[in-house]
């Protein structure tokens, strides 16, 4: 009989050398810790909307619920409702025409397509072109599934735009995927048919796919833009979008990609092997919330630009500056020159403030002098994470 407290010779997998545990994951365990202390942390961290989604999702999810008929296991390539829902989605807002049939695939939240679209195009060893700064999980996923990553920069003085000249002075030769993400995260940098255009291009002169991310195009943002607007972009681009931040359901879990039928049907044979459909009332439900007016649109970032002024005054109080012409749902900030460490920056408005801002170098070395702030806040929360940083200063 074994000891009760004996030690197995086992180890984990050598992927996860290559790894750290999520800088969110990490530092919101100290968050909670630091609540459970009854410090009452402001947290102005993540982009989780605090706002509901529209009464008639809502209503759609309540009574599908209560159907009896609808708690099996659904379709891999969701059911036709919500694939229409997409289609029509995009063809409102975007202009873009897509087959509900061939070119839609939902999935459960856009993070999960990020491991999806690795598996079905990239092989181990070769390489990913991924954003510096950017969302941590393109790289950190492109490496746990042996991929090599390839990091292309972004900087400020160029608008936070890739630098075409600098990618096509770089050995291009062993890339499968380019990741993009406009509206930027977390540099708040907009879109443009220019950017789309010259992603294009760059994607047919390479042979590279160019993955854009695009969860943000509605947060204050006048102007929603499409990478699959570009004539011929379905043929080399795939797009992501998300309703987590578009709808405020970050906890339902619904995204969707959008591209030709040969590289879904990739992406399906890859995914179909690993989750399945999603809860049906779910499906249909966020399918209604597709078809929302833009007058719903308009009234959340109402909100959102509230929230956005309370943001600037506290980017101020840090003594930091930013872009006013950023979009998207968080604030991004160059910290002043006499900070000489941003990560002890940050936990110090953690601990003599109890506000917890996000450092930029999570993002990359080029977000390395940032701090980010959620605008998933109420602006009572945010006005009081302003009155505790100036209490702070003083």
């Amino acid at each position: 009989m074994k000891k009760e407290n004996q030690v197995f010779n086992i180890a984990p997998a050598s992927r996860l050398n290559s790894v750290s545990e999520y800088y969110f994951s990490r530092k919101l365990k100290e968050v909670a810790q630091m609540n459970a202390e009854g410090k009452q942390v402001i947290s102005l961290g993540i982009g989780s909307p605090d706002l509901p989604p529209s009464n008639d999702t809502l209503q759609t999810m309540c009574e599908q619920t209560m159907r009896s008929d609808v708690h099996g296991y659904q379709p891999y390539t969701g059911i036709p409702e919500l694939r229409k829902g997409f289609s029509d989605w995009y063809k409102r807002w975007y202009n873009v025409d897509l087959n509900p049939n061939t070119e839609i695939q939902p999935l459960i939240g856009s993070k999960e397509g990020i491991l999806h679209v690795t598996l079905a195009f990239v092989n181990p060893g070769e390489q990913v072109l991924v954003p510096n700064p950017g969302y941590p999980t393109y790289t950190s996923l492109s490496k746990l599934l042996g991929a090599e990553v390839v990091a292309y920069n972004l900087k400020e003085e160029n608008g936070w735009m890739p630098d075409f000249e600098e990618l096509e002075k770089m050995d291009l030769s062993n890339v499968k995927l380019m990741w993009t993400n406009y509206p930027n995260m977390p540099t708040g940098a907009n879109a443009s048919m220019d950017l789309y255009e010259k992603l294009v291009a760059f994607a047919r002169k390479h042979n590279i796919v160019v993955v854009n991310d695009n969860p943000y195009s509605f947060i204050l943002n006048d102007k929603p833009l499409s990478l699959l607007s570009v004539e011929g972009a379905k043929e080399c681009c795939i797009e992501f979008n998300s309703m987590s931040k578009s709808h405020n359901m970050p906890g339902w879990r619904v995204g969707v990609i959008a591209t030709n039928a040969q590289f879904i049907q990739w992406i399906l044979k890859v995914k179909s092997n690993i989750d399945s459909g999603m809860f049906r009332p779910l499906q249909l439900a966020a399918a209604k919330a597709l078809s929302c007016e833009a007058s719903w649109y308009t009234e959340m970032n109402s909100v959102y630009r509230k929230r956005r002024k309370l943001a600037g005054d506290i980017m101020h109080a840090l003594g930091c500056t930013y872009d006013e012409n950023q979009v998207g749902m968080f604030l991004w900030g160059k910290v002043p020159e006499s900070c000489e460490n941003v990560e002890a920056f940050t936990d110090k408005v953690l601990y003599e403030a109890n506000v917890f801002v996000t450092p930029g170098f999570i993002f990359g070395s080029n977000g390395a002098r940032y701090i980010r702030l959620s605008l998933c806040c109420n602006e009572e929360m945010l006005a009081n994470a302003l009155e505790r940083i100036k209490n702070m200063n003083k």
